[in-house]
């Protein structure tokens, strides 16, 4: 991939609802809207919204979005970049390859099977683009794209220059990287241009990691599948979850999960043992415990589930119908727009939800899409 020529055409600007660019279909309008179909052009349009001392928002999918009904008062950049590049490609080194920031994450995930690169089968159905992936470090089934990401091309608005991140410079954790804790003039520091991929050459996939996937397969966790039984198996879990966008279908006019998994030191899952089954009886449900890695100090962490929590907090599948905000009437986990709702009505629904959680488990939810133009 070329470097950006020293002043390339800025691409013409247009007008925009943000709610047309995201899944949760929620968000007023943009001053601003231009188009970036190559890295050059998307280069060039940062540069010089930055120039020009704007507030700059960088869209792709749009499906990690919740926009305020306000609009963005700057230039918000869409990313339109396309295209898949196989830089090499044997079973000694694998396949790696290259992928703009604009294409559809589902169609790469899509290619990569066909094509017998093994790493991301369990990704399938994930909504928005490639560039988006490493920000937030997705994941989904026991796997994450940090598994797999061999590089990361990006240009920094700070220092006004194309820089390549590798993998132990992205500090990637659970949901979380590099590149979503900085920040520039408010808004991300790095806009991702491209993420290079080292995948597997097999027939089969990763080992299945994730229980429901494995009961779905018919096999023990840990086995191995043809890469296309993998991958339907996951979208088939995906849609009974409303995790599969759908115009028609309002479960899935959302963010996806919008809460991240809570990570606790064992001493905070205790506790909240305690508060459940105080809650919900001595011979109730108790809540998930799953290795959750190590903090920045090397202490042990516990994941458990927000859906649970969500759940067992007095809050089921479509609590809040019929709206104009809702739980999802397949999954807890998601927040969803029943045609009609507004930013505000969304954040509403996330507030009681998190408020609600936090008065009978005495944990804190953390919200997964990023927030623009107000806070939960």
């Amino acid at each position: 991939m070329s470097t950006p020529s020293t002043s390339p055409a800025t691409p013409a600007a247009e007008t925009a609802r943000l709610a047309d660019l995201t899944t949760m279909h929620v968000g007023g309008p943009a001053t601003r809207l231009v188009t970036a179909t190559s890295s050059d052009e998307l280069v060039a349009a940062v540069r010089a919204a930055d120039d020009a001392g704007e507030p700059l928002l960088v869209v792709s999918g749009g499906s990690n979005l919740v926009v305020s009904d306000d609009g963005f008062p700057g230039t918000v950049v869409l990313v339109r970049s396309e295209g898949i590049a196989v830089e090499s490609a044997d079973y000694c080194g694998g396949a790696f390859v290259r992928v703009q920031a604009g294409t559809p994450w589902d169609d790469f995930v899509a290619e990569a099977v066909r094509s017998g690169w093994a790493g991301i089968e369990a990704l399938s159905g994930i909504p928005g683009a490639v560039g988006a992936t490493p920000v937030q470090n997705v994941g989904a089934y026991g796997q994450e794209v940090s598994q797999t990401i061999a590089q990361v091309r990006v240009y920094d608005r700070e220092q006004q220059r194309i820089r390549t991140f590798f993998p132990v410079d992205c500090r990637f954790s659970y949901r979380h990287s590099l590149f979503k804790e900085t920040s520039h003039r408010g808004t991300g520091r790095y806009v991702v241009l491209e993420v290079a991929f080292q995948l597997e050459i097999a027939d089969l996939s990763r080992p299945i990691a994730y229980a429901d996937l494995a009961a779905g397969l018919g096999v023990e966790q840990g086995a191995r599948v043809p890469l296309a039984d993998a991958r339907e198996a996951v979208l088939e879990q995906r849609r009974r979850r409303g995790m599969v966008l759908d115009p028609a279908d309002h479960d899935t006019w959302s963010c996806g999960s919008f809460f991240t998994n809570p990570l606790l030191r064992p001493a905070e899952h205790d506790a909240l043992v305690a508060r459940a089954a105080a809650l919900l009886g001595p011979d109730g449900p108790v809540p998930p415990r799953f290795p959750g890695g190590t903090d920045d100090s090397g202490a042990e962490l516990v994941k458990t589930s927000a859906a649970w929590l969500i759940d067992k907090a007095g809050f089921g599948k479509g609590y809040g119908l019929p709206g104009p905000a809702a739980l999802s009437t397949k999954h807890t986990l998601a927040l969803t727009n029943r045609g009609h709702a507004t930013a505000a009505d969304v954040v509403a629904l996330a507030r009681e939800v998190r408020d609600g959680v936090q008065q009978a488990f005495g944990v804190t939810l953390v919200n997964e899409p990023v927030f623009v133009g107000h806070e939960l």
